[in-house]
């Protein structure tokens, strides 16, 4: 079926990823960068970010992954998904040389706040037009990139005028007095507001979400285990799982793939279920 034609791509994709970074880093030597290639037509469609400039230390790395890759796979083409990506900076906030190394931290962060954040290294204060245009991110995820750093929790921005909204005539710089207590710290990303339409569909989209991550656990469950018990299987689900799933949905999952033959019940006892090969 459709559906586990997908599955069984998402699995390949993950193995050969990580067969081709260990390939990469043989070959580049030590070299801070995770890339997981995912192929078109198995995974959710994403919206093409190809205006966004990168800087030029990371595009470097980024293109000679690009060059490894295409050399191991002609033909086919490599495009990156910014929005997906992440990445961890050290940074500095005190502005007195001796109290420097109290303040230094590692930010957890998004592409796109990376990018932002990284402008600051040459520059001690910008516009917001400034960072638009050196940084080609869209204008609605720019707005969103800047309140989470300026106006969030952890603002490692400072924006002026203050407030809680980005506006076209606002300015940003280094907000040399951040403080934090954790060393490494996770900078979230402003979520857009829905509407109750799109709410709607996030939601569908979610449950449509869990079922596949259902099924590919309780798949690859039964295929290391060969054969178990209805009430192991939900316990190991249940350790497994990032989210809350109510037993009569793990039940309904589990009839699925019987039906779809991932596994069947065992003729001596239905409470026992078998992995078909």
């Amino acid at each position: 079926s459709q559906f586990t034609f997908k599955l069984e791509g998402m699995f390949k994709d993950m193995d050969v990823s990580k067969d081709l970074m260990l390939g990469y880093k043989s070959q580049e030597g030590s070299v801070d960068l995770s890339v997981t290639v995912l192929t078109t037509g198995y995974w959710p469609g994403y919206t093409a970010d190809g205006a966004v400039v990168i800087p030029s230390q990371i595009a470097k790395t980024l293109d000679r992954y690009k060059v490894y890759y295409l050399g191991k796979h002609s033909g086919r083409k490599l495009s990156w998904q910014h929005s997906l990506s992440f990445c961890t900076l050290k940074a500095a906030f005190d502005s007195s040389p001796e109290k420097k190394l109290d303040m230094r931290k590692e930010l957890s962060v998004s592409a796109y706040q990376g990018i932002v954040l990284f402008l600051f290294n040459s520059s001690a204060k910008l516009s917001y037009t400034d960072i638009a245009e050196a940084t080609g991110v869209e204008e609605e995820q720019l707005q969103r990139t800047l309140q989470s750093l300026a106006c969030g929790k952890a603002r490692v921005l400072r924006k002026s005028p203050p407030g809680k909204e980005i506006d076209l005539g606002d300015q940003f710089e280094v907000n040399t007095e951040f403080r934090h207590k954790l060393f490494k710290i996770k900078i979230n990303q402003v979520q857009t507001k829905e509407t109750l339409e799109e709410n709607t569909s996030t939601t569908e989209k979610v449950f449509q979400d869990r079922q596949y991550q259902i099924d590919a656990a309780i798949v690859r469950i039964m295929k290391a285990r060969k054969t178990m018990q209805h009430p192991v299987l939900v316990s190991e689900l249940y350790n497994q799982l990032k989210f809350p799933v109510k037993p009569a949905d793990l039940k309904k999952r589990i009839e699925s793939l019987i039906e779809r033959d991932y596994v069947e019940r065992s003729k001596e006892d239905n409470n026992v279920y078998h992995y078909v090969a």
